[in-house]
């Protein structure tokens, strides 16, 4: 099946459930109901419903149908979805989104970088330092390191705009997974500046690493994404495993 049909479906139903255009608690239309609308077949459309239900967005009720289990975060909260970019996450928070880049360069892979990303020593990568902003209040600093020969022709303005609209529409990478780990961090001096943290009210923040592949296998991206604490929220979707 196309991914297109697949994916804008997908994002469809997302952007209804997280307006509240189907309430809390509430039954979808029924899956002849969708076909219907998105005149499509039954199995992308199970598919699109399949991705909601793995992001905790809807669960599945054999013989009544597919429930919105969605609940809004409060408005001062900023939080960790699936695998998007930051003009994606704005939009999802409801929120006024913009990016400054600090730093963009091009570097060689050495020991040292290759043990901290994760990438082989000799790897040509693009180094980006950006400070996001979340109506108007700087909430994220990233440090990016991508690989140059999947990511090729990065630029720092395509870095204030969106990396992953550049690599999924203009080089039409297929983005696959991502291993993420939370820790919780010592604030830096470069933090404390950019973030606007008053060390005597914060000395920690959350940390976001991660290790993200594209439909190749290929890990592309290494990211290490610096939280204010005081509008950072981790939301998941966990499914317990039957254990025989």
């Amino acid at each position: 099946m196309p991914k297109s049909k697949y994916e804008f479906i997908y994002k469809d139903l997302k952007q209804k459930i997280e307006s509240e255009e189907y309430a809390y608690q509430e039954l979808l239309p029924s899956e002849n109901q969708l076909v219907l609308a998105y005149n499509c077949s039954r199995n992308t459309i199970r598919r699109a419903v399949g991705r909601l239900v793995t992001d905790g967005y809807v669960q599945t009720m054999q013989g009544k149908g597919v429930r919105n289990i969605y609940r809004p975060v409060a408005q001062t909260s900023y939080t960790i979805g699936g695998i998007e970019s930051f003009k994606e996450s704005s939009i999802r928070n409801h929120k006024k989104g913009r990016s400054v880049v600090l730093q963009f360069m091009e570097l060689t892979a050495d020991e040292k970088i290759s043990r901290r990303t994760g990438f082989p020593v000799g790897s040509e990568l693009y180094y980006i330092q950006r400070l996001h902003f979340l109506d108007e209040k700087p909430l994220i600093i990233n440090h990016n390191y991508f690989l140059k020969s999947a990511a090729c022709g990065l630029t720092p303005e395509i870095a204030e705009n969106s990396i992953y609209e550049y690599l999924e529409n203009t080089l039409h990478m297929t983005i696959v997974n991502s291993k993420r780990v939370m820790t919780v961090e010592k604030i830096t001096q470069i933090d404390e500046k950019y973030l606007e943290l008053d060390v005597n009210d914060y000395n920690c923040l959350a940390v976001i690493t991660s290790h993200t592949y594209n439909s190749d296998g290929v890990m592309f991206e290494f990211t290490q994404s610096r939280h204010r604490p005081d509008y950072f929220r981790f939301q998941d979707n966990a499914v317990r495993r039957s254990v025989s």
